[in-house]
């Protein structure tokens, strides 16, 4: 089943650095997946009155969702395009940049590998 863990190619991304019952056959190196999504004034004022009033602020957890699911797939890509079927020890991580602040950047690395 593809999803943000498994490709519709069968690319599986974990963070354990293993994948029980399938032994890795061969390490094929370090790979990233970048996204950097820019933030929007109008979604930007709702969430500093979502801070002010409590609450989660949905439409930037929808942001992160997709930045986080678009970064996965670029590391899946980057698996295949070096012959794996497979990415282990997978770390995310999240930064605001921009002079101001005004841009997300979600990164996502792991080791691919061929199972």
């Amino acid at each position: 089943m593809a999803g943000p863990w498994k490709d519709a190619r069968g690319i599986i991304v974990t963070t354990t650095p293993t994948i029980e019952g399938r032994p890795i056959q061969e390490y094929l190196g370090v790979i990233t997946g970048e996204v950097i999504v820019g933030a929007n004034i109008f979604r930007d004022m709702f969430a500093n009155i979502r801070d002010i009033v409590g609450g989660r602020s949905g439409s930037y957890e929808r942001i992160l969702a997709d930045a986080r699911e678009q970064a996965i797939q670029e590391l899946q890509a980057a698996s295949a395009t070096r012959g794996g079927n497979a990415v282990v020890g997978v770390d995310l991580d999240y930064e605001v940049i921009g002079k101001t602040g005004s841009m997300l950047m979600v990164s996502v690395s792991g080791t691919a590998v061929r199972i």
